[in-house]
C-alpha cells in the first residue's frame, strides 16, 4: 500500500507520516477496527444459534401436535418468508434435537454458540449420546478455530481417545508445579498418528523427521494447539561436541521449548537418558527466564508402560513417551470392514485357481 507523503502535529510537533510512532498507531486503529468486525460476524452467529434454539425448545414444547407439526411448520416458514433460507424439515428436526441435548440455555451460550450451525450439525450426528464427548470437541474447535472439515477429520482419527482419556506414559506430575503438570499432560496425545506419511517397511527416522518438517502444517495440528516450529537437527555445541535435537518447537500455550525424538524401535530405557541430557541443555543454552521448564516428548514405533514408567521414575526432567503411527493406521470403527493380508492371500491364490481351471 502506498501511503501518502506530508506532516502530522503531535503534542505541538510536526513529524513525517511515515514515522513509526505513527505507524504504531495505525496498527492499533486497524486491530479494532478487525476485531469489532470479528465480533460483529461471531454476534450474528450467536445469535443464529440462539434462534435455533429457541426454535427447537417451542418444538418440544408443542410436541403434542403430531408427526405433521413439523412439515407444517416449515411449510408455512417459507410462505410466509420465502427469501429466508434454513427452515426446512431436516434443518427443524435439528433444531428440536439440539435443544433436547442441551435444555439449558446457558450451555449453548458458550462454547457452543462460537461455533457454526454445521459445527454443530455434524458434532449432533457423532455425539447425540454422549453429550460429554459433544461438549469436549466442541470446546477443542473453537480453542484451535478448526473448520468443519479438520473437526471431521479429528474426529475420525479419534483424538478423545488418543488424547483426553488416553493412556499416558509421563512423570509430569513429579517434576512440573501445578497448573503446568496438568496442562502438560492434557497436551499430551498417545498415540500421534501421522497420516500423511506413508508407512513403509524400510522407512527410518531421519526420513519421518524430514516428512513432518516437510508437512510442518500438518505436524503442527497434530501436536496441538500453540506449537510454533523451531527447527530440525536443531545444532547445540556442548564442550566443543557436537549433538543434534530431532525437532525443536516452542508451545506458547506451555510457555516452553519442546524437544521431540524419534525413535523407530521399541521404547528402550537409554532413549529418556539421552532425552533428559537435551532437556538440560536446552534449559541452559535457549531457556529464557521467563519460560518454564523444556518438555521432552519421546515419540516411539511402541512402548511397553511399565518399563517406560521405571525409565522416567528418577528423572528429573518433564519426559512423555508416546507411540506413533503412519498412515497405515486405521481408525478403530473401520477396521472390521477392511481386508486383512491372509483375505488378499486366499482371494488371489482362489482367483489364480479359478483362471486356471478355465484354461484348463
Amino acid at each position: 500500500m502506498k501511503l501518502q507523503s506530508g506532516f502530522l502535529c503531535k503534542g505541538g510537533v510536526f513529524v513525517l507520516i511515515n514515522d513509526k510512532s505513527y505507524f504504531d498507531v495505525l496498527e492499533r486503529v486497524k486491530a479494532e477496527i478487525q476485531n469489532a468486525q470479528y465480533k460483529a460476524v461471531l454476534g450474528v452467529n450467536r445469535e443464529q444459534i440462539l434462534l435455533y434454539w429457541s426454535i427447537g425448545t417451542v418444538i418440544i414444547e408443542n410436541s403434542e401436535w403430531g408427526n405433521k407439526f413439523i412439515d407444517n411448520l416449515a411449510r408455512d416458514i417459507k410462505n410466509e418468508f420465502p427469501d429466508t433460507t434454513g427452515y426446512s424439515v431436516r434443518n427443524l428436526k435439528y433444531m428440536r434435537k439440539f435443544a433436547e441435548l442441551f435444555p439449558e440455555n446457558e450451555i449453548v451460550q458458550e462454547p457452543l454458540a462460537q461455533l457454526t450451525w454445521y459445527h454443530l450439525q455434524l458434532l449432533m450426528d457423532k455425539f447425540s449420546s454422549n453429550i460429554p464427548q459433544y461438549i469436549w470437541y466442541a470446546n477443542k474447535a473453537v480453542e484451535n478455530g478448526w473448520s468443519r472439515n479438520v473437526l471431521l477429520h479429528q474426529i475420525d482419527m479419534k483424538l478423545y481417545e488418543r488424547q483426553a482419556i488416553a493412556d499416558k506414559t509421563t512423570n509430569f506430575e513429579s517434576v512440573l508445579p501445578s497448573p503446568q503438570s496438568e496442562l502438560a499432560q492434557e497436551t499430551l496425545k498417545n498415540p500421534y498418528v501421522f497420516d500423511f506419511i506413508e508407512a513403509r517397511k524400510e522407512i527410518i527416522e531421519r526420513e519421518i523427521e524430514q516428512e513432518l518438517v516437510a508437512n510442518i502444517a500438518k505436524t503442527i495440528m497434530e501436536l496441538g494447539t500453540g506449537f510454533a516450529y523451531v527447527g530440525n537437527q536443531y545444532h547445540l555445541e556442548i564442550s566443543r561436541q557436537d549433538y543434534y535435537i530431532d525437532l525443536l518447537f516452542y508451545n506458547f500455550k506451555l510457555s516452553c521449548f519442546i524437544v521431540i525424538e524419534i525413535k523407530n524401535t521399541e521404547f528402550k530405557p537409554e532413549y529418556a537418558g539421552k532425552l533428559n541430557f537435551y532437556l538440560s541443555a536446552v534449559d541452559d543454552i535457549l531457556k529464557r527466564e521467563h519460560d518454564n521448564p523444556t518438555i521432552g516428548i519421546l515419540l516411539c514405533k511402541s512402548r511397553d508402560k511399565l518399563i517406560a514408567e521405571y525409565a522416567l521414575r528418577d528423572i528429573n526432567k518433564p519426559i512423555g513417551v508416546s507411540e506413533y503411527k503412519l498412515s497405515d493406521f486405521v481408525p478403530e470403527q473401520f477396521a472390521d470392514t477392511l481386508p486383512t493380508a491372509e483375505d488378499i492371500e486366499s482371494r488371489i491364490k482362489a482367483k489364480y485357481e479359478t483362471e486356471s481351471n478355465e484354461v484348463k
